[in-house]
């Protein structure tokens, strides 16, 4: 079991400042392992990165809201991200990991700390693909809570499980555009696919991972015109995220350089305000006033 680089410890401050509700779509919070165990069958272990860690940093960037995305580190138990979200007071939301095997009263407890997506590594070197029978369950499952599906692939994934993806009825996510590789140009098939996949009205995609896409290093700038692509291509269901704190990553990225990374896919000020404003919160927010009513009747 290997353990990870830990994050950059001085982000700088970005020269592009966030729009007002400004939301981080994909990060995460490990730990502190004390408190909450990291999973037994762990292919990695990261350095604890607790909620604090996370809120201070997104206070440095401008980022007024957050979706933290369980990672494989924490198994099924979600319970660090519950913990976060619950902190935040309404800013965070969360996208869990979940077995076929969890119960109805589960899930529903799930949703109501903020849970609003189910995430499935299909990274080889995080465990390969999960069942897709367990995934069409938990689908089938999760619908009537309105939730989507978070798939993390590989690139040649995309043509793997092209059945697969076109065949799912509820809204579902790609991570980290597909994690595609820069070197082999706009014209490789993975990223045809995925653009091909991008007219379903169901697939969105997260233009986060651009250190992960680059092939030239930072700062990165051989991932841009995949971003742009995937953002001309369906702007309603793009998402950005900094990937904080970047577990498995070659090299690591500075935060602050991300946000400036962001603003170079796109430069119109209405379309960044989409993708970091208004796509999140019709995606994670949407029952907003509903949720908060209903804690307020369970305390």
């Amino acid at each position: 079991m290997k353990s990870i680089l830990a994050p950059d410890p001085n982000p700088v401050k970005p020269k592009y400042a966030p729009p007002p509700g400004a939301c981080d779509a994909h990060c995460h919070v490990f730990g502190p392992g004390d408190r909450f165990p990291y999973a037994p069958n762990r292919t990695y272990t990261p350095p604890d990165a607790p909620k604090e860690k996370l809120a201070s940093l997104h206070k440095h960037l401008g980022l007024g809201r957050a979706v933290l995305v369980q990672a494989s580190c924490h198994g099924t138990d979600n319970s660090a991200v519950l913990d976060a979200i619950a902190w935040s007071k309404g800013a965070w939301r969360g996208v869990g990991m979940v077995g076929k095997n969890i119960t109805e009263r589960e899930l529903e407890q799930l949703h109501l700390g903020g849970i609003r997506g189910a995430r499935f590594n299909f990274v080889a070197h995080l465990g390969g693909a999960p069942d897709l029978k367990a995934v069409d369950s938990v689908r089938a499952r999760i619908a009537p809570l309105g939730w989507h599906v978070v798939l993390h692939l590989d690139a040649g994934d995309i043509l793997t499980y092209r059945e697969f993806l076109n065949a799912l009825t509820i809204p579902f996510v790609i991570d980290h555009m597909g994690r595609v590789e820069a070197r082999h140009g706009l014209d490789q098939q993975p990223f045809k696919l995925l653009l091909e996949l991008m007219r379903n009205e169901l697939a969105w995609v997260k233009v986060s991972g651009g250190d992960r896409v680059s092939s030239s290093g930072r700062p990165y700038h051989d991932a841009v015109p995949f971003a742009r692509t995937l953002i001309e291509a369906a702007p309603e269901r793009v998402l950005w995220g900094t990937d904080f704190p970047h577990p498995n990553v070659r090299a690591m990225p500075n935060d602050g350089e991300l946000v400036d990374l962001f603003a170079a896919f796109c430069s119109d000020e209405a379309l960044r305000r989409k993708v970091l404003v208004d796509n999140p919160t019709r995606l994670y927010w949407a029952d907003a006033g509903v949720m908060e009513s209903a804690a307020r009747a369970m305390s």
